[in-house]
């Protein structure tokens, strides 16, 4: 059994990483014949793509997908570290499923993802959740037949979580979620240490995959006719600094130039935004003008305590600066208001950024202490009604300028990528514009998979109405 040790995820050194390259042995293949599994997925766009990961190496061992959890011979849960909601979520699932196995013995149930990295989780899973079949974490992610073999073969709870700065796995096999939008890890893990955020930790240090192996899958993405790939990482932009002489807008350049009609990347901290990213998305147009800038708080006091190692001048600066080389470009942003600490003069001194900035959409969170992180033992006198009236405020800004910023787009032309039918109106589709805009378009099924020209005839605060031209 190998359980997280913080103290172990908190180190970093100088070794270099290793690269794995994923092989399952030929005797799992067999496993899940004739049965079926079930993946629930918490959190961001990393753990959705760990997810085709996840569903890949289940069906390469003969397993099929079902389509809810109830019919299910193998129940994963995919999780989420980042905020105490999720950790309740999934905690949650946990107590539906264990009722489940009640009735059904036979079904397996496991847990992974970043919760698995928190020694608190298992701690209490070995203790309270003894009735589980196996779990593993972020590090070891290629090492799911392996694990779930063990667990078969023991009939016991199996751990396996390594406590490490991590390595990089190359040649997983992936079960994408769409035949038009693609999500490609160029990095992992994360070197920022914010004082709030439990990443760093379960994630482990910034390691950058080769280029070769980033454009290779990027090429045959293009060939396979995809439209859009994203490029992922915890703190995207820092790409290539454990490289030496390649960074990020390396890269940019060099995936828009093998062709594919878009281009996108996410999570960027503002800290490491080159100027040469800049230019290489103002000159390249199959990179998407549309940026997201966590800006978390707009008091420098707040940004100091949280180690975010900018201030609101530099920030404002950089959101200028893209601005201005991108003339088009939508920015959006995460906020967390409630910081310990965080007076009225340091949440006006956030709302100040916010109107200026006059962001078009923006993330916005109630601060949530997480085990093990530094901000989790500051001192925190605000109640939590003052931070509800807080976000609240905040939100009907934010909300305002969403609307404003939507209302430009009425009678305009714009491309949007048709991904399929839409939620709101099964008579229409939806999709995205190159700004991120979603839009439910008046357009025929056989146009799903391509970007087509719409005119926008409505809009609202987060969607836009149109038909195609």
């Amino acid at each position: 059994m190998l359980v997280p040790n913080a103290l172990e995820e908190k180190k970093r050194t100088g070794n270099e990483v290793k690269i794995r390259k994923y092989e399952i042995n030929p005797d799992y293949k067999t496993l899940g014949i004739g049965k079926s599994y079930f993946v629930k997925t918490y959190g961001c766009q990393m753990n959705v793509h760990d997810s085709e990961n996840i569903r890949a190496m289940l069906e390469e061992m003969g397993y099929k997908e079902a389509s809810n959890m109830e019919d299910a011979d193998l129940i994963l849960l995919n999780t989420c570290a980042i905020r105490e909601n999720a950790h309740n979520k999934v905690f949650g699932m946990l107590g539906r499923i264990k009722h489940l196995k009640a009735e059904r013995p036979d079904v397996m149930v496991g847990l992974c993802g970043c919760m698995a990295q928190e020694e608190s989780v298992v701690d209490e899973i070995l203790n309270r959740y003894k009735w589980m079949d196996f779990v593993f974490g972020t590090h070891n992610l290629d090492r799911l037949p392996d694990v779930l073999h063990n667990s078969i073969l023991k009939k016991k709870l199996e751990v396996e979580v390594y406590s490490c700065e991590g390595d990089l796995i190359e040649d997983m096999p992936v079960k994408r979620d769409s035949k038009y939008k693609a999500w490609v890890n160029i990095m992992y893990g994360c070197d920022k240490f914010c004082t709030y955020c439990i990443v760093p930790f379960t994630r482990g240090k910034q390691r950058s995959r080769r280029p070769h192996d980033i454009l290779m899958e990027v090429r045959r993405l293009k060939e396979d006719g995809y439209q859009e790939v994203t490029l992922l990482g915890q703190n995207v932009n820092a790409y290539g600094k454990d490289l030496g002489n390649y960074d990020m807008g390396d890269l940019l350049r060099d995936v828009a130039e093998i062709g594919i009609p878009r281009v996108r990347f996410i999570t960027s901290h503002p800290w490491d935004f080159t100027d040469k990213m800049i230019e290489v998305i103002a000159k390249y147009d199959n990179i998407m003008p549309y940026i997201h800038l966590p800006l978390q708080s707009g008091s420098d006091r707040i940004l100091k305590l949280m180690g975010r190692r900018y201030t609101k001048d530099s920030y404002l600066k950089l959101f200028h600066k893209i601005k201005d080389t991108v003339p088009n470009a939508t920015i959006t942003t995460d906020i967390i208001v409630g910081f310990p600490g965080e007076t009225e003069k340091d949440f006006q001194d956030t709302l100040d950024v916010v109107n200026e900035c006059q962001y078009e959409s923006a993330f916005t969170f109630i601060f949530s202490p997480r085990v093990g992180t530094p901000a989790a033992k500051m001192k925190d006198d605000t109640s939590l009604e003052e931070k509800e009236d807080r976000l609240h405020r905040l939100n009907k800004v934010v909300n305002k300028y969403s609307r404003k910023a939507n209302d430009k787009y009425l009678n305009k032309k714009v491309k949007v990528l048709l991904e399929g039918v839409s939620l709101k109106d099964d008579s229409m589709l939806m999709g995205y514009t190159e700004e991120m805009k979603l839009v439910n378009v008046k357009a025929p099924k056989e146009m799903i998979g391509k970007i087509v020209p719409v005119k926008i005839t409505d809009v609202k605060t987060w969607s836009l109405d149109g038909e195609m031209i």
